[in-house]
Parts: structure tokens; C-alpha cells; sequence
């Protein structure tokens, strides 16, 4: 089915209240908001298909869930994605069965679609340094503020939501640390690096000059303030500067952005000494399971380490 026409079909399904007070439960206890949208296009897609079967969507059969998985699969959708909309499921029937809303849970015993083992896509260290001498090589207070975000972002591999939505407070007195929000409402401290620490004091002397005066107060709070909605500096915005600063350091743009960076943090640290919970916790993930993402470095560590140190290395081979 075409995106139009999904968009049409779940417009088109009846609204489920179970459904809105799943999504309420999700922001009481503290999800982000971009966590609660994404629960809820998923879910409402859902909805569109259990509703074009005469069902609500509270009512599904287990059945049903097995051809709706079978339809995204036949319609080209990752397995990933899949897998991604199938643990929705699983949280709002576990839910409805929780709330005795139903007395079954229709996602048990259900397999998630097979996925690749994926390797995270990051940069090279030395097209990190690119970057960063393009963003240095820009004037004024733009070069300014994009310094910083670059050199928070590689020092320390927070989310975009996170970085766009550091509160002015956020950073420490001494300026060696920041205190972070992330998903599920937990926080955690993050070190600078002693560049981040340095282009942040460069860049808090002309942060003022970014707050428009129709907004001080609202923008006032952040950390990088902008003329948005919310007052701070948007993702969207933050994407489109990483996409220019790309082209002027002679990379394809297409290869760089926030999650990119976010994954060339986490590989670089790896790839020079640092262990895996140590990562996990920097990168603000609730299970290190989903920091095991990165073991591709330790593969590759591993064989360095071998053909560096093994006494057989340097042994001639006989003929």
C-alpha cells in the first residue's frame, strides 16, 4: 500500500479509545514525545488495517496480526521497521491484557522478522576532523554555534532530540559536564571533552544574539536557542547544517547526520580502549544489548590485536 493510502486508510478507521489511553499511559510515565508519536502512527496504521476486517483494533486476533506482518513484508518494508511496529503490538495488547481490557495477549508466541546483523554507518576519525576544520573555517557566530554542536555531538554521542533540547542548565558550572534528559524521562551525566568544553565557552558569548526578542523568555531557557515553536534550535534545522557542513568538508551528504555522528562516537571510543557497559551508559541505552551494535569494532580491534601480537606473525612461512 502507498503512504497516501495508508494515510487514507487510517483516516478512515475507527478511533479506539483503548488505543488513546495506551498513548496517554506512554507520556504519564515519562516517554518522549517523539516515542509517543511513533507508537501512535504505528498503532493507527494498524488500526486502518484491523478496521478494513471489521475488528477494532483492542480486538485483534492473533490471526490478524500474522497477515498484517505478512502485508508488510509483501509491501518491501524492512525487516527492522517491521520488527519495530510488531513491538508496538506487543506493548498495547500487553497493555489491554495488564488492564483486563482482554484476557489473552495476541502477540504471544508471535516471531519478530529476521533481521540482517547491521553494522551502524559512522565516519572515519579522520572525516570527523574534516568536519570539524570546515565548521572552524565558517565566520562568526554561525561558525560559532556549529562548532560547538559538532564537538558536543562527537564528545558525546546524545541523541539529536537530546542535543537540540540541552536546557541552558544543563552544562555544569565547572564546564566539564552535561546533565541529560533522555528517553523515559532518566538522566544522566555526560563528560566533555576538553575541544566541547572549549568551543562551548566560545559559543555561549554570542548564544544571545540567536534569541529573537518576540521570544526571550521561551528561548531564553535553552541552551541553543532559535526562533522555533519550542524556542531551541530544531532537529530538522540541525540536520540541514550538518548536510551543508558535509559538502564543505568534501563528503557526500548523504553520509552525514546526527545518528551518524552519534555512531562515530560510540565506534571511535570502542575502537580505542573503552568497554562495553562504560558505552552503554554514555549513550544513555536501558539495555546493552542495543550497545552491541558496535561490536564490529571489537571484531576488528581483535584481529589488529592478533596479527600485531602473535608470536606466529612474524614467522616466514615454509615452502
Amino acid at each position: 500500500m502507498s503512504q497516501k493510502g495508508q494515510t487514507q486508510a487510517a483516516a478512515g478507521a475507527p478511533e479506539s479509545v483503548h488505543l488513546e489511553i495506551f498513548l496517554d499511559k506512554l507520556a504519564s510515565e515519562g516517554a518522549a514525545r517523539n516515542t509517543i508519536e511513533s507508537y501512535g502512527r504505528d498503532l493507527r496504521h494498524f488500526s486502518a488495517f484491523t478496521g478494513a476486517r471489521q475488528r477494532a483494533v483492542e480486538d485483534a486476533t492473533q490471526t490478524i496480526i500474522r497477515k498484517y506482518l505478512k502485508s508488510l513484508s509483501e509491501s518491501g518494508m524492512a525487516a527492522g521497521t517491521s520488527a519495530r511496529r510488531l513491538s508496538t503490538l506487543r506493548q498495547f495488547f500487553r497493555f489491554l491484557y495488564a488492564e483486563r481490557i482482554r484476557g489473552d495477549d495476541p502477540t504471544a508466541g508471535l516471531d519478530s522478522p529476521r533481521q540482517g546483523k547491521r553494522i551502524p554507518k559512522y565516519l572515519s576519525e579522520a572525516e570527523v576532523d574534516g568536519l570539524m576544520e570546515a565548521a572552524k573555517a565558517r565566520p562568526g557566530r554561525d561558525g560559532l554555534r556549529l562548532v560547538a554542536l559538532l564537538e558536543i555531538l562527537y564528545a558525546t554521542g546524545l541523541r539529536v532530540s537530546e542535543l537540540v533540547g540541552l536546557p541552558l542548565f544543563a552544562l555544569s558550572r565547572d564546564g566539564l559536564m552535561l546533565v541529560v534528559r533522555g528517553k523515559g524521562d532518566k538522566e544522566r551525566m555526560v563528560p566533555l571533552s576538553e575541544p566541547a568544553k572549549d568551543a562551548i565557552e566560545d559559543y555561549l558569548v554570542v548564544r544571545e544574539t540567536f534569541i529573537p526578542k518576540a521570544k526571550t523568555s521561551a528561548a531564553n531557557n535553552w541552551l541553543f536557542p532559535s526562533r522555533s515553536k519550542d524556542g531551541h534550535l530544531t532537529r530538522a534545522r540541525l540536520a540541514q547544517l550538518l548536510k551543508e557542513i558535509a559538502v564543505e568538508a568534501g563528503l557526500a551528504p548523504n553520509r552525514v547526520s546526527p545518528h551518524v555522528l552519534r555512531h562515530s562516537f560510540a565506534s571511535h571510543l570502542l575502537a580505542h580502549g573503552a568497554d562495553l557497559r562504560s558505552l552503554q551508559q554514555m549513550l544513555g541505552h536501558a539495555d546493552i544489548a542495543t550497545t552491541q551494535i558496535y561490536t564490529h569494532v571489537l571484531d576488528e580491534r581483535l584481529k589488529a590485536l592478533v596479527n600485531e601480537a602473535h608470536p606466529l606473525t612474524e614467522m616466514p612461512i615454509k615452502r
